[in-house]
């Protein structure tokens, strides 16, 4: 008895440490598998479609592959590498060997403010707020620089870790039904409480990136020909800005409008002005109200409140993955929590 007690011990001891060994050694692509588990959930039900008529999984598959590659990935392509272009000639225009030039345009919106009657009575200091409005436009340059520089001396690192998520991709989405029968044998909970918290995932998944690529995608379009309408400089890098920040519920892509509107006012462009805030409220905030209700349906059982925390949250731990794995982390939380209401909470009391 003792000893097999003792073989107990070490045997589990040793399935720790080597799954643990194992996670970590997976640990480098964690995002890819990651992303390429939720691509496969959203598309598992065309996969099924097609294997149905074909009857070949492995070419099913492949065509699925295709599709994604299509319709996510190169479009997303397209648009990073038109980012990436006229990110280069922002950096160039914010660049230190132009800080004349900017602190000569800092210096007139300050003293369009010193100017003015209104917020004269104010006092503000104006050295102060040009070294200040001249520190954060340095800022935004360096921030520019230093991500096109990680991002040219990591492209291999980048292509690696393209190529696994795809690799993982094409395997999750022939044998995705393995994988996740094999997870549900060894993490059973019992009535069938796994496969809750499997379809709370990809309905999260799938929720989040739907709002995120039409809400997010909308806003971004409009928001980008406004500010290009209107004479803004980078019009194209302010648009796909507005993408990812329509990604946080609430405040979304209004921190990009709101200030460009006002700072349009302040350098006497007033028709500018008055015209991006109109539009702003009237019709750009207005597409996240009124669709993301819609768009998000009962998909994501979740208090408006928690998707903006989980969100950030996810964003300021994972980066830009955050804003899928923090309402994801949110919402397993969700139902594990509604089943120790249904199944436990009666029998412990």
């Amino acid at each position: 008895m003792e000893n097999s007690r003792i073989q107990n011990i070490l045997f589990f001891t040793t399935l720790v440490i080597v799954t643990l060994l194992f996670l970590y050694l997976l640990r480098p692509f964690f995002f890819p598998v990651f992303w390429a588990a939720v691509i496969a959930g959203i598309f598992k039900p065309l996969f099924r479609r097609l294997n149905e008529k074909l009857n070949r999984p492995t070419l099913s598959s492949a065509l699925v592959l295709m599709a994604v590659i299509f319709i996510i990935i190169l479009p997303g392509g397209i648009i990073a590498s038109l980012l990436f272009t006229e990110s280069v000639q922002i950096y160039h225009s914010l660049g230190t060997a132009d800080s004349a030039v900017i602190e000569k345009k800092i210096a007139s919106i300050t003293g369009v403010i010193k100017n003015n009657p209104h917020l004269a009575r104010l006092h503000i200091n104006e050295s102060l707020l040009t070294e200040k409005f001249a520190e954060i436009a340095r800022s935004i340059s360096n921030y520019i620089f230093v991500n096109l520089k990680d991002l040219t001396q990591n492209t291999i690192l980048f292509i690696v870790q393209f190529a696994v998520m795809l690799y993982t991709l094409f395997f999750f989405i022939r044998d995705g039904n393995k994988f996740l029968d094999m997870a549900m044998r060894f993490f059973s909970f019992g009535q069938n409480r796994e496969k809750i918290l499997y379809e709370r995932f990809v309905a999260t998944a799938r929720s989040t990136l739907k709002v995120t690529l039409i809400i997010g995608g909308l806003q971004g379009f409009l928001g980008g020909l406004l500010l290009w309408f209107t004479g803004i400089e980078g019009a194209l890098v302010w648009g796909v800005v507005m993408v990812l920040t329509a990604i946080v519920p609430v405040v979304g892509c209004s921190i990009i409008w709101a200030p460009a509107g006002v700072i349009m006012l302040l350098t006497g462009h007033i028709w500018e002005g008055v015209m991006i805030l109109i539009v702003g409220v009237l019709v750009i905030s207005m597409v996240d109200n009124f669709l993301r209700p819609i768009l998000l349906g009962r998909d994501v059982q979740m208090h408006p409140l928690l998707i903006f925390l989980s969100t950030l949250g996810g964003i300021s731990l994972f980066g830009f993955s955050g804003f899928v794995i923090g309402p994801i982390i949110t919402s397993l939380l969700l139902a594990i929590w509604a089943m120790y209401d249904q199944f436990y909470r009666d029998t412990l009391s």
